[in-house]
C-alpha cells in the first residue's frame, strides 16, 4: 500500500483519541516505510531528482532490503511494543498503527516487488498478495479512507461540547 494511505489508516484506526494521538499513529503508520524507503529516497532525491514510479528492483541498494525486513516484521513489532510498554510503563496503543501497516501489506504486495516478510527472523514466508497499485485494491482502498474520514468527522461535530 502506498505510504500516505498507511498513514491515513493507522490515524483514523489508532488515534481518534486527540491530535497528539492522531498524528503519533500517522508516524506509525508510515514509520516501516520511511524507515526502510526513506534513506534510499533522499539519496535519489539529492543525486537524481524526483522520479516518478517504482525504481528499478537492481537499482535498489541491499541495505533497503535489510531495513524492510526489519520494519515489516510483526516480530519486531512485538519486541518493540513490549520494551516500549515496559519503557514507558504503560501500552503505547498508537503503535498498533506499524502492525497494521505490515498486515496491509501483506495482501497488498506482490511476490514481485517487496514480498512482506512478516514473520522475519523465523522465517522468510510470505504471502503473494494484489499489488496496492491494481485498480481493484487502489480505488476501493481511496474510497474507504474517504468513507472512514467522513464518518469520523461527523461523530467530532456530535459530539456534545463540554461543560465547565
Amino acid at each position: 500500500m502506498d505510504i500516505l494511505s498507511h498513514g491515513l489508516w493507522g490515524g483514523v484506526a489508532f488515534g481518534r483519541q486527540s491530535r497528539r494521538s492522531y498524528w503519533w499513529a500517522f508516524f506509525f503508520g508510515v514509520m516501516p516505510d520511511l524507515f526502510s524507503f526513506g534513506p534510499f529516497f533522499l539519496q535519489k532525491l539529492w543525486g537524481h531528482g524526483f522520479e516518478f514510479g517504482p525504481p528499478d528492483a537492481a537499482s535498489i541498494p541491499m541495505y533497503v532490503y535489510e531495513l524492510y525486513d526489519v520494519t515489516h516484521s510483526l516480530v519486531t513489532f512485538a519486541v518493540v511494543f513490549i520494551l516500549a510498554s515496559l519503557f514507558l510503563r504503560r501500552p503505547m496503543w498508537v503503535m498498533l498503527a506499524w502492525p497494521f501497516h505490515v498486515v496491509m501489506d501483506i495482501f497488498t504486495h506482490s511476490n514481485e516487488f517487496f514480498p512482506t516478510p512478516f514473520l522475519w527472523p523465523i522465517s522468510d514466508y510470505h504471502f503473494g498478495g494484489i499489488s496496492w497499485g491494481h485498480p481493484y485494491i487502489f480505488f476501493p482502498n481511496v474510497a474507504l479512507l474517504i468513507v472512514c474520514y467522513v464518518i469520523w468527522r461527523r461523530s467530532l461535530k456530535q459530539k456534545p461540547a463540554p461543560t465547565s
